[in-house]
């Protein structure tokens, strides 16, 4: 049995006084292995996963992303100089619309798309940021500003860039995107043209093609918010976006996570209710459907991978977090995935450590105990889990373990109505 949820959190990092093509020093704690300068030395293989911000001396402004507080990685920095969490920088920038040669029109004559495609496939490759590619980290920034959209009341969705200002960046969910607008945020000033709306759209795109998944026609014109008075004006809230325990049976402490089970199943007890919030309560109010829902997940995650010190969760879904396949649905079915919290120590003397989550989070893993195998290490979210469990679910996630090229086909035409949902393309 096997399942998977939202697009990983990033790992972060501590830039200076960035330039087009530079890339910024990573600061790692004790977790971390080694360093890595804008020069290219160093690195430590792509795998400093657990890399906190190295907190700067800054004022927050009412358009500054906050911090949440929480004990995980958190500091404040932003490309201009002030703020926290790495997002004010970007509000500085005025909004504009503008005309592709990919589709869409707008007022502008900005025709510089395939200069800035250029620019961001250079940035790609990456090697000390997680496994060494950047694209999984805007591939969530663009799932996550789009996946705020609500049919019912056309607010939302990836059109106006809100992650740029406090409220909407400090949505838990949204924790360590700061680190992917940070990393845009010299593109951005190199292509001023362009608003942070597509900017971010395009570099998912461009990560997608990048790594072997589907080439996706860019329609350009959306135009960023000027301020952060959209999130009252259009009734924004938090919750829009999918929770990996949301409705499950609470998780008490972390020396008993087998009683979050239900023995005669092998299911997690209140998995039903994760179920509907994430169909009802976050994709069908999109406006997707089962089979959408589906390859949105298996395409999205994977990609990258969860760190304690941003969402909670810990580990990749996949072997190659950084190529498409469809592995993630393959693995879902065919491994075997072990409940595990903080807790379960007995993962540090198999060597997978790194799928310990951090106290309070319970997520799945490829391991039993006191049984060693050659296996990576990999995990599942409560929240993947559902695509299992769910037999209207589960009928597409066996169609994509068989059939690549028809994940790559229904994910790429799934995450392009995503991240124009609300654009009025």
């Amino acid at each position: 049995m096997k399942l998977l949820f939202l697009l990983p959190a990033a790992s972060a990092f501590t830039p200076s006084s960035l330039k087009v093509g530079q890339r910024p020093l990573v600061v790692l704690n004790n977790w971390g292995k080694s360093n890595w300068s804008p020069s290219g030395g160093g690195g430590d293989g792509g795998r400093n996963v657990m890399s906190n911000f190295q907190p700067v001396s800054s004022t927050p402004t009412a358009a500054a992303p906050i911090s949440s507080g929480k004990s995980y990685a958190r500091s404040k920095w932003s490309p201009s100089g002030g703020g926290d969490r790495g997002g004010n920088g970007m509000s500085t920038f005025q909004s504009v619309t503008s005309t592709s040669m990919y589709g869409g029109a707008a007022a502008s004559s900005f025709d510089g798309y395939d200069d800035v495609r250029a620019e961001l496939k250079s940035l790609m490759d990456n090697p000390s940021w997680d496994d060494g590619s950047l694209a999984p980290i805007f591939i969530r920034l663009a799932w996550h500003s789009s996946g705020t959209y609500d049919a019912a009341s056309n607010t939302g969705g990836s059109n106006g860039a809100g992650m740029r200002f406090a409220t909407e960046a400090a949505d838990p969910e949204n924790a360590g995107l700061e680190v992917a607008r940070s990393f845009l945020e010299p593109v951005k000033a190199k292509f001023p043209q362009i608003s942070y709306s597509d900017l971010w759209i395009l570099a998912a795109y461009v990560g997608l093609e990048h790594t072997g998944g589907p080439m996706i026609e860019f329609h350009s014109g959306r135009v960023d918010h000027v301020d952060e008075s959209y999130w009252q004006e259009k009734e924004m809230t938090y919750g829009r976006l999918p929770a990996a325990e949301k409705y499950c049976c609470p998780h008490l402490d972390d020396s008993n996570v087998a009683s979050s089970m239900d023995p005669e199943t092998g299911t997690v007890k209140g998995w039903e209710g994760l179920c509907t919030h994430v169909r009802n309560e976050v994709f069908y109010r999109m406006g997707f459907n089962d089979q959408e829902i589906v390859a949105l997940l298996c395409g999205g995650h994977v990609y990258g991978r969860c760190h304690p010190n941003f969402s909670g969760y810990a580990g990749p879904w996949v072997e190659h977090p950084t190529q498409f396949s469809n592995e993630y649905a393959a693995d879902m079915i065919e491994d075997d995935w072990t409940l595990v919290s903080h807790g379960d120590t007995w993962l540090d003397t198999m060597g997978a450590g790194e799928l310990r989550p951090a106290p309070g989070k319970r997520q799945f893993v490829n391991k039993v105990p006191g049984k060693i195998d050659n296996e990576p290490n990999q995990m599942m979210l409560l929240s993947d889990m559902i695509l299992a469990w769910d037999p209207a679910f589960r009928q597409y996630l066996e169609v994509y373990a068989e059939d690549e090229d028809r994940l790559k086909s229904d994910f790429g035409a799934a995450f392009k109505k995503l991240t124009e949902l609300g654009c009025g393309f």
